[in-house]
């Protein structure tokens, strides 16, 4: 199968997570962000993930390319529960992670702005929805302060470095990929329980954090 994606892509990232924890052979595929026609060949639409499954169909949709990874492996399914603070957390990490993450992505050498031209499509694309770039990285320190407290928050809801609910689970489909990209930025205070839970499922899954990139 192939997995077609990009690497700052959170929902990307849940199809990865997958893959790797089953152990399922998945070929990954970085488009770089302005190839339209690739995705659109294959879905009819800019899209990210795709999955390309043994048969030649594709699939796009992040949480049903996990579903049918974790049924193809049999055994026991996933655990789909998600706890509301759980959720409560990631809608408010939703309200400004984005405007820490999407000014760095594009200078820490990721495949899909390997050209200036994907570069551009993605500034033009993304500050039309959350605004200059350049603003948010002079308000950097405003969104860190938030994140640092809010990490603070998330710690005790950590159960285990296994998972966040104590075995690898939707929760932990849902949280790593927004932590993942956080680590791309510098400054970060990481509690040692999500630290240590971030590293643990990055081995589980075969998925390398930013922090050796950080901006």
């Amino acid at each position: 199968m192939q997995l077609y994606l990009y690497d700052h892509c959170p929902y990307c990232v849940r199809a990865r997570m997958i893959s790797g924890k089953k152990m399922v052979p998945v070929e990954n595929i970085y488009l770089l962000n302005d190839d339209e026609d690739t995705p659109n060949k294959l879905i009819g639409k800019k899209m990210v993930p795709i999955l390309v499954k043994n048969d030649g169909s594709a699939m796009g949709e992040s949480l049903d390319i996990v579903h049918y990874i974790d049924q193809l492996t049999g055994g026991a399914p996933l655990n789909t529960i998600i706890r509301p603070e759980i959720e409560g957390w990631i809608k408010i990490a939703d309200t400004y992670r984005n405007y820490l993450t999407l000014p760095r992505c594009i200078s820490i050498k990721l495949p899909e702005f390997a050209t200036q031209s994907a570069i551009d499509y993605f500034i033009s694309k993304k500050t039309a929805i959350f605004g200059d770039f350049q603003q948010h990285l002079r308000n950097s320190q405003i969104y860190i302060d938030r994140l640092n407290a809010d990490l603070i928050a998330l710690s005790p809801l950590i159960l285990s470095d296994r998972g966040v609910n104590g075995t690898f689970s939707m929760e932990d489909i849902l949280l790593f990929p927004l932590l993942r990209n956080l680590t791309m930025v510098k400054g970060v205070e990481w509690t040692a329980p999500v630290l240590d839970y971030m590293n643990s499922i990055s081995r589980i899954t075969q998925i390398p954090l930013f922090d050796d990139r950080t901006i």
